[in-house]
């Protein structure tokens, strides 16, 4: 290999390695036990309107649910929203918004305690305004993001055995 071409592979491992570096998202954990759903709900369940669901939106082969009758719980901790998407019928997709970080604090403990801790190694946490959390397991997915400036949270957790989601395009971790 020629000078040349060996300074401009050099430079691009270099670009490279800086991009990945300032990269605001943490890798993702192995799931402790995979629950193969969200809380006592399976993936795949077939939810409808009644005593405990209400629908929302109706996009065709996307429903959104809220549960009827209580406020919004993670665990123990009071969120804005907290949404049940169906494809085809099928349960696949929680999301969850919420705001302030207190509450953010709370929910990691949640997270942590239910799917596994996080790795506390220097380089694997999310520092900066966007932090990025995620845990994976064979069934099920939770990704976690949080933007310090405004002060809100999204979370995501995914069955990863229904195809649907991953044709729908919904999947962006956008607010």
């Amino acid at each position: 290999m020629n000078a040349f071409l060996s300074e401009r592979v050099t430079r691009a491992a270099i670009v490279i390695l800086c991009l990945l570096d300032s990269s605001p998202s943490a890798f993702g954990v192995p799931i402790v036990n995979d629950p193969n759903g969200f809380e006592d709900i399976p993936w795949g369940t077939i939810l409808s309107e009644g005593e405990r669901f209400a629908k929302i939106e109706d996009a065709g082969r996307l429903q959104i649910y809220e549960r009827n009758g209580r406020p919004p719980l993670l665990g123990t901790t009071e969120v804005d929203s907290i949404r049940f998407t169906t494809f085809e019928k099928k349960f696949g997709r929680v999301t969850v918004r919420y705001r302030g970080e207190e509450t953010h604090e709370k929910i990691l403990t949640y997270l942590q305690s239910t799917y596994g801790p996080l790795d506390r190694t220097p380089g694997q946490i999310a520092v900066g305004p966007v932090k990025v959390y995620a845990w994976h397991g064979f069934l099920t997915e939770v990704t976690l993001r949080f933007e310090a400036g405004p002060d809100r949270g999204i979370i995501f957790f995914e069955s990863l055995t229904l195809p649907e989601k991953l044709l729908d395009g919904t999947s962006a971790t956008v607010f």
